[in-house]
């Protein structure tokens, strides 16, 4: 494996994201990248890890939120 760039603009953060299951909604805190103006969560409702990737970004209407 090797490190082909590092995004200088990428930042890790905490969000409380909401997700919709089933019938139920519920909110956790979520570890996520903030890139771009977007929200990229770095894990499934269910906590599991997955990699960073846009198709799951959040659009956000204030980069700073």
């Amino acid at each position: 494996m090797k490190v082909l760039k590092v995004l200088e603009s990428a930042e890790v953060i905490i969000a409380d994201l909401e997700v919709n299951l089933g019938d139920e909604t519920h909110s956790s805190p979520t570890l996520c990248v903030r890139y771009e103006g977007n929200i990229i969560p770095l894990n499934t409702p269910d906590a599991h890890p997955i990699l960073m990737n846009m198709e799951n970004a959040i659009k956000t209407s204030n980069s700073s939120n």
